[in-house]
């Protein structure tokens, strides 16, 4: 897939009250709770990093190649990002032809994420070791404010900043290590959102 990611990013404190809303209002279950692995590279230089550029290597239910360029700010504040995609048969062997291009993985993360398609635009619910979101993504960024205010969510708490970005903020607090958000790394701690400096788009 070659396109523009354009998407909304919201904190919740219910996951479970948005997908019993979602299953009311029919959506369609693109794919049920998968877990997802991803490695996020650069160059021992930090060039992408510093170029606010993504190059990631996922494996949930098939293996997948992305890049991310910079984000663009869109009306009503929504982030959109050109984005190319694509399958490749083995995580491994990708891994191992990134390394020997030169590249390094700098951060692992992972997250549960079931997928939802309703007014065709996707429903991601996002479960992260330190905290629940819903992605809402879409071409029309009309419609997509039209399925968060189906979904009682409030638009103006849309969060923009990464998965990654946000965790780099409670890693110094907490003396965690920010190349590694997993679930075992944050077993034993409690995360707030106001360590997160963001806010519940359902309360």
């Amino acid at each position: 897939m070659t396109g523009q990611e354009t998407e909304v990013k919201l904190f919740v404190k219910d996951l479970g009250r948005i997908e019993m809303r979602l299953r009311e209002l029919k959506a369609h279950l693109i794919q049920p709770r998968v877990h997802e692995v991803n490695l996020r590279f650069d160059n021992p230089n930090g060039d992408l990093r510093r170029e606010f550029k993504v190059l990631r290597l996922r494996n949930d239910t098939e293996a997948k190649f992305t890049f991310k360029g910079p984000s663009e700010e869109r009306a009503g504040g929504v982030l959109s990002r050109r984005e190319i995609e694509f399958s490749v048969s083995s995580f491994e062997a990708a891994q191992d032809f990134l390394e020997a291009l030169g590249f390094i993985p700098v951060v692992f993360y992972e997250k549960y994420r079931t997928t939802y398609e309703l007014h065709q635009v996707h429903i991601m619910l996002d479960e992260l070791p330190y905290g629940n979101f819903v992605e809402i993504e879409g071409e029309d960024i009309n419609a997509l404010h039209k399925v968060a205010d189906l979904l009682a969510l409030n638009w103006e708490a849309m969060v923009k900043a990464g998965y990654h970005a946000i965790f780099e903020r409670i890693t110094r607090k907490f003396d965690l290590d920010p190349s590694q958000l997993s679930f075992e790394a944050l077993r034993s701690t409690q995360v707030s959102k106001q360590d997160l400096d963001i806010t519940y788009s359902d309360e």
